[in-house]
């Protein structure tokens, strides 16, 4: 499914925190573009319909669409610093524009 890391979970609980509500299950959804890149969508959403896929990913609770399900495999969530600016990414090896990042 999708892997997450510390830092992502721990920012992603911070935000439930502040909301104060540490039930709401957090939804993922990916859309393909015209040029085939991914444009992400993610938010706290206590709504799961009937053909959405519910895991649990670091004691947080993720809701996937039926579409966006073949596209997640293997991506993973991680919270860095671009730019002087502190940012949740996804690293989906899925997405035909996807280059790993440096290390």
């Amino acid at each position: 499914m999708i892997k997450v890391s510390d830092a992502a979970a721990k920012q992603i609980k911070i935000s439930l925190d502040e909301m104060g509500d540490v039930e709401v299950p957090l939804r993922i959804a990916i859309k393909v573009r015209e040029d085939s890149s991914f444009h992400y969508n993610m938010g706290f959403d206590s709504t799961v319909n009937e053909d959405d896929k519910t895991f649990d990913e670091k004691r947080i609770t993720f809701v996937v669409d039926a579409a966006s399900m073949p596209l997640i495999g293997g991506m993973e969530i991680d919270f860095v610093e671009i730019e002087g600016k502190q940012e949740i990414v996804f690293l989906n090896p899925n997405d035909p524009h996807f280059k790993p990042p440096i290390k």
